[in-house]
């Protein structure tokens, strides 16, 4: 009989889960895409389409705190990635996001073998440290459509340190700023 309820509220909770994620789907695809920007020759991560003024968020620059960022404690900050991201190089497994391996300079939206959700795959330009840091702190707040459905990072240092963290997972780091 324990068992009978335990299953019940298992499958409740799938359930809930399933409605929730359904709803969530729903909501980004009703959110109509605005004017294109251009991007020139500017080498980061832009949405290609404008973030309504309401969406925008402004942050510190990036720069100056990755000078003292410690790429331990941007591990630990990892952890919140590893649910839905591999951090190994040439981990291929299937999760719902895409690998994070070399994800510093990558180019937005594009790595073979992924999927990625419109507005990314829209995307123009590289993950470079600005944009990585504008994503991290509210990523449906930088990119509407997203299927990321983390709410984001809001101290700064703890955002320097996941950069700094993302940036060592390279054979090549890229040069910080």
């Amino acid at each position: 009989m324990a068992g009978t309820l335990l299953s019940k509220i298992i499958g409740a909770l799938c359930i809930a889960g399933l409605l929730a994620f359904a709803v969530g789907m729903l909501g980004d695809s009703l959110v109509t895409p605005g004017k294109q920007v251009e991007s020139g020759t500017v080498a980061s991560a832009t949405p290609s389409r404008k973030i309504p003024k309401k969406a925008e968020e402004k942050t510190d620059p990036i720069g100056p705190l990755l000078a003292a960022a410690k790429v331990d404690a941007g591990s630990r900050q990892a952890n919140k990635c590893s649910a839905c991201h591999t951090l190994k190089k040439g981990d291929n497994t299937k999760k719902l996001g895409p690998p994070l391996w070399d994800v510093v300079g990558r180019k937005a939206g594009k790595l073979e073998g992924y999927s990625f959700s419109k507005a990314m795959a829209e995307m123009s330009g590289n993950w470079d440290y600005e944009a990585l840091n504008q994503f991290i702190f509210k990523p449906k707040g930088y990119l509407r459509g997203t299927k990321m459905g983390f709410a984001g990072i809001g101290k700064a240092t703890d955002r320097a340190d996941l950069i700094a963290f993302l940036r060592s997972l390279s054979d090549q780091p890229v040069p910080l700023p």
